[in-house]
């Protein structure tokens, strides 16, 4: 009987808010394994007892990389851990975006700004700032050319908490055709899912936001696999993914391009894909060996 880790953030007395998780212990357990949730920082957790510690929800880690990444190489080096260490560690910094980008993938244009440089901003179109570590729209807004002084004390900010800043232009595509979310698992398309615009302007870059607005299933079309298929490949390494999701949108030339590429802790939306579950759970049982 493999044993399972699902690793997870400490929600306290709060309910989690991963919807996922209850369904996919209990699927993993009628499946024969033994499963349980267990948060990354959980103190005295015997992680070289698990065959397998698949990261599923540590939504808290962006606020504390450096202790998340900490876990994450002596977690390694005690089990398999899905997705591999070094995945994680390239994955939790949005640079990555362009190392994408220098492979011929299709990216939304990214600048950054580190501590410390100066804060050059659009000043002819819509754009967006947030941080290089970030998940849950947690510091990020979408601003005008004639909000500059908002945005210039939003990167006073995140500088000031150590964060390096990200600059896109807002894909106006959005607000019409919506983000789309294909997600892998075990190496096969999963699922896709659609939702829309989650940065409301005037919204302020520390207000709390709804991360996945009016989702809904979708039917990827074929440029959108392609491009999906090939930000995958991109991966240094081409290391072996148990998950992954591929955060599409709309360009200005209306091809798909690359929002994010999520490979430490994407939310699977099983909830709202049921029939996707036994596929996640062979997967599962398969990398635990």
């Amino acid at each position: 009987m493999p044993r399972i880790a699902l690793v997870t953030y400490d929600a306290g007395p709060a309910p989690s808010k991963d919807q996922d998780l209850p369904l996919l212990v209990r699927a993993l357990r009628d499946a024969g394994a033994e499963a349980v949730a267990v948060p990354w920082d959980a103190p005295g957790a015997d992680w070289g007892g698990f065959d397998l510690a698949v990261i599923r929800s540590t939504w808290d880690y962006s606020w504390r990389t450096e202790e998340f990444a900490a876990w994450v190489e002596r977690c390694g080096t005690l089990t398999r851990l899905a997705n591999p260490p070094g995945v994680v560690r390239w994955n939790t910094d949005k640079r990555y975006l362009g190392d994408l980008a220098a492979a011929g993938v299709p990216v939304v244009p990214t600048r950054y700004i580190a501590p410390g440089e100066p804060a050059e901003l659009p000043d002819h179109q819509e754009y967006v700032v947030k941080p290089t570590s970030g998940a849950g729209a947690r510091f990020a807004a979408r601003y005008t050319h004639d909000e500059h002084e908002t945005a210039v004390r939003q990167l006073k900010r995140m500088h000031a908490e150590g964060f390096t800043a990200m600059v896109q232009p807002y894909m106006r595509s959005i607000d019409s055709a919506g983000e789309r979310a294909l997600q892998f698992f075990g190496g096969r398309l999963l699922h896709a899912s659609r939702k829309g615009a989650v940065l409301a302007p005037g919204t302020p870059y520390d207000a709390d936001k709804v991360a996945h607005p009016d989702l809904e299933p979708w039917e990827p079309t074929a440029a959108e696999l392609d491009v999906a298929e090939r930000a995958l490949a991109a991966v240094p390494g081409q290391p072996e993914l148990l998950y992954a999701r591929v955060d599409l949108v709309t360009g200005p030339d209306g091809q798909p391009c690359v929002m994010e590429l999520e490979l430490v802790e994407p939310n699977l939306f099983l909830w709202l894909h049921p029939e996707s579950v036994p596929g996640v759970v062979e997967a599962v049982l398969a990398a635990a060996g």
